[in-house]
């Protein structure tokens, strides 16, 4: 169970883009602490320097302030790089409604920016985030890969595309890619401030400064919160999945199903808190339900998350509450 006993050869050098964000900034901590060599690439649009601050003077990190917009900034980064855990996009649906030529830019040519600079530098593995917003308004739970619905979002079609180019990168040109559709991933480092925050830490930082949050709609939708923990087991696991189970997308979850006002709930309970929650409209592009059938990760990446949603809850608050 979980990525404690995983192994790579010794000196193995690890590339995380957008590793000065949440997931990725833990990435890198994972990795540095398992005794491997992490080079990190971030332009520090939504990744934050104080996330990776903790790193800077250890001697197995390395830091470049780049974007991969940049082909020859990609290039450069995956210079000698075993594996490719590439985790920088733009996140949230609401905005991507906003902006929808800037996700592009960055999701999709970003990636096929990626995908280019690790198949031309023989690259082992490149594992990379997708996102579970690509199954749109297809009704049937739990999430099985293969049925899509029709999409919601600009955010959702990048993702989309970003699977489809990984396939054809394995299919055309050998390189073993790996795509993760991660389900609410939440936890330590976590962002909980501005209009985009997740709703986790968004909450969280509500109700420690005993303030309402907002719940968007009536509470009665549902997620598959997964915690930070297991999406680390997830990418180390792709790294040393199979060639055969290349070229494909896995779900990365718990595989619970938690209803948002029971979320709520649960916080205030472990918090000590009373206070009712304000109900605001739903957000356009927003998948109802959200529930993954993780068998496919189980099968070819040997997936066992370890941290059910009430474990990974706890440990969560328990890091809030000493750092917000």
């Amino acid at each position: 169970m979980g990525y404690s006993d995983i192994k790579f050869a010794e000196g193995t050098l690890f590339l995380v883009t957008g590793g000065a964000g949440f997931i990725g900034s833990n990435l890198c901590e994972a990795l540095l602490n398992m005794g491997y060599q992490v080079r990190c690439l971030d332009n520090l649009s939504t990744g934050k320097q104080e996330n990776v601050d903790l790193f800077q003077a250890h001697p197995s990190y390395t830091f470049i302030k780049g974007d991969i917009t940049d082909l020859d900034t990609c290039m450069e980064a995956c210079k000698a790089v075993d594996y490719v855990l590439h985790q920088a996009a733009w996140g949230s649906v609401p905005r991507s409604i906003e902006m929808p030529l800037y996700y592009e830019e960055v999701n999709i040519r970003g990636t096929l920016n990626m995908l280019e600079a690790a198949r031309q530098n023989h690259v082992k593995k490149f594992v990379y985030a997708s996102s579970s917003s690509v199954y749109g308004d297809h009704p049937v739970l739990p999430k099985v890969e293969g049925q899509e619905g029709n999409l919601l979002s600009p955010y959702a079609l990048t993702k989309r595309a970003d699977e489809e180019y990984a396939k054809l990168y394995y299919k055309l040109y050998g390189l073993d890619t790996y795509g993760l559709r991660y389900f609410n991933v939440f936890g330590r480092r976590q962002d909980p401030n501005g209009a985009y925050a997740a709703v986790i830490p968004k909450f969280l930082k509500m109700l420690l400064n005993n303030e309402r949050p907002v719940i968007n709609g009536d509470g009665r939708q549902s997620r598959d919160f997964t915690y930070i923990e297991n999406v680390i087991e997830a990418n180390l696991k792709a790294c040393q999945a199979v060639h055969e189970a290349a070229g494909q997308a896995f779900n990365i979850a718990y595989g619970g199903r938690e209803y948002l006002i029971d979320l709520y709930d649960q916080m205030c309970e472990i918090l000590g808190r009373k206070l009712e929650p304000v109900f605001g409209p739903e957000r356009a592009g927003d998948i109802k339900h959200s529930n993954a059938d993780i068998s496919k990760a189980k099968r070819l990446l040997g997936y066992e998350p370890e941290y059910d949603f009430k474990r990974g809850l706890k440990e969560a608050v328990d890091w809030y509450r000493e750092n917000l």
